[in-house]
């Protein structure tokens, strides 16, 4: 039988453990790694948890994080509100931000379809993104899912969905990496990459 620590730094392991993409020896690394920290970083990082968990909500418009809803881009007049480019979580509009390419508003779903974790349709802002379909004038909807099975399903449920309504409903070009050999690509990439060719 294996063995845990005593009390509260087996609390605060079983704690970090639980936080996605840190395993048990993560865990036990930051652990200990805090219970040698001086009392002020250690307090530093509590009052930082408090303060998110106090401070940032979600937009009312997009559902991206903010601590002032709607958020600075919903609430930009800058922006272009003709165009909503539909993404899962908020981290993916600070990944598009950062190419500083995109210039409309955002819709975070909240995940995506995928029926082996019990998520479906209804639990993801699809009824909120219907909802500023009939408020805002827009005019395209940019499908920014990840290309993996549940991205997929997410964008083939939408564009379903979305196909009736008197839009422009585009997805991001995928395809080979910049810098990377045909060898390594797997057949899906290369696939989408001959189907989604330009003229030279």
């Amino acid at each position: 039988m294996a063995l845990a620590y005593d009390g509260a730094i087996q609390h605060l392991i079983d704690g970090f453990a639980r936080l996605p993409g840190i395993g048990p020896k993560g865990a036990q690394r930051i652990a200990f790694y805090l219970l040698s920290a001086s009392d002020e970083e250690a307090q530093d990082l509590a009052d930082a948890i408090r303060e998110v968990k106090e401070k940032v909500r979600f937009c009312e418009i997009c559902g991206n994080v903010c601590e002032t809803s709607p958020c600075p881009v919903c609430s930009d007049p800058r922006r272009d509100h003709s165009i909503i480019c539909v993404v899962e979580e908020p981290k993916d509009v600070m990944s598009i931000e950062r190419t500083r390419e995109f210039h409309g508003v955002y819709h975070v779903l909240g995940g995506a379809i995928n029926p082996m974790a019990n998520v479906g349709p209804g639990d993801l802002a699809i009824p909120k993104l219907l909802d500023r379909l009939k408020t805002d004038e827009v005019k395209e909807i940019i499908l920014a899912l990840d290309p993996n099975i549940e991205g997929e399903a997410t964008v083939t449920y939408l564009s379903r969905l979305l196909s009736p309504l008197d839009l422009k409903v585009t997805r991001l070009a995928s395809g080979l990496p910049v810098g990377s050999d045909l060898e390594y690509a797997d057949e899906i990439t290369l696939g989408r990459a001959l189907e989604g060719r330009q003229e030279a």
